[in-house]
Order: C-alpha cells, then sequence, then structure tokens
C-alpha cells in the first residue's frame, strides 16, 4: 500500500483550497507547482504578487493557477478585519490591531481565509515556529467541538514490515504534548483514532504504551497510562484500545499473545500513544533513521479546521505531502 498515493488519490478526488502564508520561501513555491501540477488542491498565497512571482521565477516554479492574495490590496481585508476584531475584542483586540494583524501576520490571514471559507486548510511553518502557527489559529479558529486538546500525530510507513497496517502506524503525540496527564493522554488516543479512522477508512487498533504490560511493573508512570486507558475506554466503548502495553506486546502477534493473551489489541495495533512527548519524539526519530522509514507529520488533530505545522527543515516534497494530508483532513466533513 502506497500511503502518500492513496492520499493524493483522494486530494485530488474532492479538490479543496489550502492556503500557503510563506510564499517567498522557495520549498514552497515548488511545492505550489507541484501541488497546481498534479492537481491535488487549490492554492493560495498571501503576500505581493510581483515578489512572489519573481521569487518564482527564480525557483523555476510555476505557479500561475496559484491565487495570490495581497494583504495591502484585498477586497475582503475590512470584512475579515471587523470579524477579527468581534472575535478577539473581549481580549483587548482593537479593530487597528486586528487590521494590522491581517496586514502584517500572513498566518493570521490564513486563518482568517480558513475560518471564513474561503480556504478549506492552512499548512505553515517551513519559516514560521510551532508558537507562530498554532498560537494564531488556537486564537481564532480555536479548537473543534467536543476535543479538550490539540495534539499532533505522525504517519509512520516502515518499508518490508508485516506488523501494524503493513507497516503503516500512527504515532501520537510526537510533537506538541510534554507530559499529559491521563484525560489528556486518553483524548489524544480518541483523536488520533479518528484520524486513522479519516485517512485510511479502516478500523484504528489503539494500543496505550508504557514499560508495563496489564500490570507486569509498577510506578506512578505506569498508573497514568492505566488510567488513560480506563477513560478511555469509558469515552469510546465501541473503539478496539486498550494498555498499558510494552512496544512489542502491543505489535507483534507472538508477544502479544504471550504477555496478554486473549487480548483483542496485544499484537494487532496500528495507532501507538506514547505517554509523554520524550518517548513519542524519540520513538519516530529512531523508526524513521534506523529502519528507514517514511515519517509523514507532525499532522495537527483537533482545531476546528485543518492547519498542519511543517518542520523547518522540510523539503518541497515534505509540503506536498502535508498539503494533500491537509486536503483530506478538509474532506473529513464531508
Amino acid at each position: 500500500m502506497d500511503f502518500l498515493q492513496n492520499v493524493k488519490n483522494r486530494a485530488k478526488s474532492q479538490e479543496k483550497t489550502i492556503v500557503l502564508p510563506e510564499s517567498l520561501e522557495p520549498r514552497m513555491l515548488k511545492a505550489t507547482a507541484q501541488i497546481l501540477a498534479e492537481g491535488l488542491a487549490k492554492i493560495i498565497l498571501i503576500g505581493d504578487p510581483s515578489e512572489i512571482e519573481k521569487a518564482a521565477a527564480s525557483e523555476g516554479a510555476k505557479i500561475a493557477g496559484a491565487t495570490i492574495v495581497d494583504p495591502k490590496n484585498y477586497s475582503e481585508l475590512k470584512s475579515l478585519t471587523e470579524k477579527l476584531f468581534e472575535l478577539r475584542k473581549s481580549k483587548g483586540l482593537t479593530l487597528e490591531a486586528a487590521q494590522k494583524m491581517l496586514e502584517e501576520n500572513p498566518v493570521a490571514l490564513g486563518d482568517m481565509l480558513v475560518k471564513e471559507g474561503i480556504a478549506d486548510g492552512m499548512v505553515a511553518g517551513a519559516v514560521y515556529s510551532t508558537a507562530d502557527v498554532l498560537r494564531p489559529s488556537l486564537q481564532i479558529l480555536k479548537t473543534a467541538p467536543g476535543v479538550s486538546i490539540v495534539s499532533s500525530f505522525f504517519v509512520m510507513v516502515v518499508p518490508d514490515c508485516g506488523f501494524g497496517n503493513n507497516g503503516i502506524f500512527l504515532f501520537s503525540d510526537c510533537a506538541l504534548n510534554q507530559n499529559p496527564n491521563p484525560d489528556e493522554l486518553a483524548a489524544i488516543a480518541l483523536a488520533s483514532a479518528g484520524s486513522y479512522r479519516a485517512l485510511f477508512g479502516e478500523e484504528p487498533i489503539v494500543a496505550m504504551l508504557s514499560h508495563s504490560t496489564m500490570g507486569s511493573a509498577k510506578h506512578a508512570d505506569i498508573d497514568k497510562v492505566a488510567e488513560a486507558t480506563r477513560i478511555l475506554k469509558a469515552k469510546a466503548p465501541d473503539l478496539k484500545a486498550d494498555g498499558e502495553f510494552q512496544l512489542d506486546a502491543a505489535i507483534v502477534p507472538s508477544i502479544g499473545a504471550s504477555k496478554a493473551p486473549g487480548n483483542s489489541v496485544a499484537g494487532k495495533a496500528n495507532v501507538l500513544i506514547f505517554p509523554d512527548l520524550d518517548s513519542g519524539n524519540i520513538a519516530y526519530k529512531l523508526v524513521e533513521r534506523l529502519a528507514k522509514a517514511k515519517a509523514f507529520g507532525p499532522i495537527t488533530q483537533g482545531i476546528a479546521k485543518p492547519v498542519n505545522d511543517l518542520s523547518r527543515g522540510c523539503s518541497a516534497d515534505d509540503i506536498v505531502g502535508v498539503v494533500a494530508i491537509t486536503a483530506v483532513q478538509a474532506q473529513g466533513g464531508e
């Protein structure tokens, strides 16, 4: 199964509009050209048209099909400014400050385009930090209904691997939440199961990971995972999820059968929930480097509309992949 090609095919089937606010970044321009050429999404670039076109020409990037929104001369800026003011005036934002924000902060303008349905999602982070991408997104778009915490995941595609979904796993949370408490960990697991189902159209099998399997060791860290598992089961009794599991018991059928006999998750998991950011981040990088896996992400989950943060070391191909995933996320409610 070629995960990325499958995602691209789904993106093409229902073309969405994605904002790329870092419009002078060479990788963004090259990615824009590829996205348009493949028909993965419609693209909005934010900035001065002459500067963007000059930068694109210097990179040999054909972006003629993209829409360019110039904050200084955008017909909808007044309306968006007034809506942002209404949204944030209780936090002390003035009308003048709202206009300045939209004129000077492309990420904030991108968020408003998404909020008002002019675009379906946004991808940024090749230049801006994670905080600079997610802070305005949470202020403007806010969290999705019923969501208590924004988290992230990676899709890991491991070559020559028979575990998980033929070597494909969803790892969470590997990028945002340092040390989630049991309620937060359960919420991350529930969101990750939904993300897996949305991306693959298949049943998620969720393992709550630890250095213990079903009480084989005792520690407060294990208690946290066990409590998160209890909360998760109470919230989603029909979800195939369990824990706590050691990694091998979660994904290797023979070890799962030995350490947790009769358990419906043991040895079969395709969604791996890590107890903290340290373990999740280390795990995805180990698998990426030592197993030569492809890591797609971090992909954000829990914001009301799709916004994804790139690694600042991303390639143009990485951006194309994340845009395709964002477009599929935007199809989720339809």
